[in-house]
């Protein structure tokens, strides 16, 4: 049975060392090892919801703040942003917390890394769940040359590639700009999705805002909470994710086309526009996906699902992990090789 949330420890901070610098995370709870990642622009903060749910069904649930973001290491290079780069810290987290496995789980920007993870290393994290953004296996052209042919308005990852540009949108006022933000991918106060991602000429991302009010998953506490974090840290470490899109394209080659093999789980919201952007690579889930357990899309959700919806994301991951957990605690899958 699973525990009542009043029972349980509180959450704690910790920062762990690895490899390139260290990490800092939010644990509650004990048992096999679930690994949170995160979205831009948020930090851990945004599986609030979910730590105490997954530790009350009987599981080590942790977030971090992935590098550049919160209180994690801040490298300064861009290319020290690229996807090897949180691989190795994620399974540098694993070790460091005195564990052989774990359960991933990723929204956004996160659900790529822990989709890449999973691919790289399936002995270190033997199930994968996918928030928000499907996985589309390593390959196809490259990155920036398909944005570049895409015309007219400039695509927001476009936009995102040159240092400074658009830090020079957002840090005058972070906090405007990330209600914006949130609220333009929010159900109940989103901006026209087939507007919002492309910048107008000499324009900026923000002119695409339509509206001021914060969405209902969104208090005044939670946006100072996400402010105060990108206030003291810049956003360039955030944005550098963005600016690797090549460069992962190149260090993933040898795995161009590779399906992810390990149990996984697929959960969307139905009003995000990922899953019109990518919904060819949802519909290639039996072949990219071959050990997908279940697939969910959230009628009425925005992109922000885990927030948005925690009670129904909560029932759905701890359903699923207590079908996994086994995996974690016995199975050990083989090391992906390059084909």
């Amino acid at each position: 049975m699973p525990r009542s949330t009043s029972s349980l420890p509180e959450a704690r901070n910790r920062l762990v060392e690895v490899a390139g610098g260290r990490i800092h995370l939010v644990e509650q709870g004990s048992g096999p090892l679930v690994l949170f990642v995160h979205g831009f622009p948020e930090s851990w903060y945004s599986w609030r919801h979910q730590l105490p749910a997954v530790a009350a069904a009987g599981f080590r649930a942790v977030a971090v703040d992935l590098r550049g973001y919160g209180r994690s290491s801040k490298p300064r290079d861009v290319q020290d942003y690229r996807m090897l780069a949180h691989i190795a810290d994620n399974v540098g987290v694993v070790r460091a917390l005195g564990e052989e496995t774990a359960i991933i789980i990723g929204h956004d920007v996160g659900s790529p890394i822990a989709a890449a993870s999973a691919l790289l290393r399936p002995e270190v994290f033997t199930s994968v769940a996918l928030l928000s953004v499907p996985y589309a296996p390593p390959g196809g052209p490259r990155p920036t040359g398909v944005f570049a042919q895409m015309g007219g308005d400039e695509f927001y990852v476009s936009y995102f590639q040159e240092p400074g540009r658009a830090e020079a949108e957002i840090e005058p006022d972070v906090r405007g700009w990330l209600a914006g933000f949130y609220a333009a991918l929010s159900a109940d106060t989103k901006t026209d999705h087939d507007e919002l991602f492309l910048v107008p000429p000499k324009g900026t991302l923000r002119d695409r805002f339509t509206d001021t009010a914060l969405p209902t998953w969104l208090t005044e506490t939670d946006l100072d909470v996400y402010a105060a974090e990108f206030e003291r840290t810049g956003l360039t470490g955030a944005l550098n994710r963005y600016r690797n899109m090549d460069r992962d394209w190149e260090d993933l080659a040898a795995w161009r086309g590779a399906p992810i093999v390990q149990p996984s789980l697929f959960v969307a919201g139905g009003l995000d526009a990922s899953i019109t952007w990518m919904a060819d690579a949802i519909k290639a889930f039996p072949a990219t996906l071959p050990g997908l357990d279940s697939s969910h899309i959230l009628d009425g959700c925005g992109h922000w699902v885990q927030q948005e919806r925690p009670d129904a994301v909560n029932e759905i991951l701890t359903d699923w992990l207590r079908r996994r957990a086994p995996l974690t605690r016995s199975s050990r899958a083989p090391r992906t090789r390059p084909r």
